[in-house]
């Protein structure tokens, strides 16, 4: 791939270059030293991914993403110092388009996590896949909506939680590939837009109607057959934690209600087939259409598999949700 580099720093933006240089196989296209040099090198030359650096002085990494996505939209990978210190600037930039993010390398870390992000948007990128077709599915009352995303799920979390109604008559599960530093910055952004509240989730409580409980530690998040939710290592060799799957298979497996399986944008296969056992298992499943995903790898994987009972754009997903959980009666 082609790459843009914006850091403010120029020692920095060298060693990135290095860095990529080293690894092999990608272009460094340009260095911008800030985000109105970057606005314009993109216009002029616009690459594959954009390694995109969050505080600069003048035009930070939130609005340069911004003005990028709208005008010349690309990959974005934000590439920052702390993850954990620089959070919200972190939520607020997938919140404009912004895909994933990774720690800056450095000689005392290394750049292997640079490196695996870059190789995973090359092979994922661009990818198309036909829609499936619809198919009808039995409700109950008891309903719980389980949603998996990874690379740009926290902007599309956003969106569609964004618009879900505040008495929404079900329980929802998010499980967001996301380190566990992270996971209480992620809850506590999404809950500044939701009309319901958002929080993690914890160890043997089940499921509540009307609350948005993330997975918010490095163990995989599961369904209990009590009804509670609960954590496992197991698989400890699952390329991404918490795990999508994980949590959907033990969803689809001791749920005893109304099940609703979502898949949103991220890279990967996670979430295909636990999908596909919540379809299996005479629950209806949504996938998100590769036409409004930031990274279209699990849910054109949902697609092979016809694990997705509706294909939709991010911003039907709420409508459909709240259309099949209806909402809870008036109090008397």
């Amino acid at each position: 791939m082609r790459l843009g580099i914006v850091n403010d720093l120029p020692v920095v933006a060298e060693g990135l270059r290095r860095y990529i240089a080293d690894h092999g196989g990608h272009e460094v296209a340009w260095i911008a030293l800030s985000g109105e040099e970057a606005v314009e090198k993109c216009r002029r030359e616009r690459p594959d991914l954009i390694l995109m650096d969050l505080r600069m002085e003048g035009m930070d990494g939130v609005e340069a993403t911004k003005h990028i996505m709208a005008s010349t939209p690309c990959a974005i990978l934000l590439v920052t110092a702390s993850i954990a210190a620089n959070s919200e600037l972190i939520f607020r930039a997938m919140g404009a388009g912004a895909i994933d993010v990774v720690p800056t390398p450095s000689p005392e870390t290394g750049a292997e996590a640079l490196y695996a992000k870059i190789d995973s948007l090359t092979r994922l990128l661009g990818q198309r896949v036909p829609r499936t077709t619809r198919v009808p599915v039995v409700q109950t009352s008891r309903k719980l909506v389980a949603i998996g995303s990874s690379a740009g799920g926290p902007a599309a979390l956003s969106v569609l939680l964004a618009a879900l109604p505040a008495d929404l008559d079900a329980a929802v599960i998010v499980v967001q590939h996301v380190d566990a530093e992270f996971a209480p910055g992620l809850a506590d952004w999404l809950g500044t837009t939701s009309k319901l509240p958002v929080r993690l989730a914890r160890e043997g409580e089940p499921p509540l109607r009307g609350t948005v409980l993330i997975a918010g530690t490095n163990d995989h998040l599961i369904l209990r057959a009590s009804g509670a939710l609960g954590t496992t290592p197991h698989p400890q060799d699952s390329a991404y934690r918490p795990g999508v799957d994980v949590f959907f298979e033990s969803a689809a497996r001791h749920w005893r209600g109304d099940l609703i399986g979502v898949l949103l944008t991220g890279m990967g296969r996670d979430g295909a087939a636990g999908l596909k056992k919540i379809r299996g298992a005479g629950h209806h499943t949504i996938s998100q259409d590769q036409a409004s995903c930031a990274v279209y790898g699990m849910p054109k994987a949902a697609a092979e598999l016809g694990a997705a009972v509706e294909i939709l754009p991010l911003d039907a997903i709420a409508p459909a949700l709240a259309a099949r959980c209806g909402l809870k009666p008036p109090i008397p």
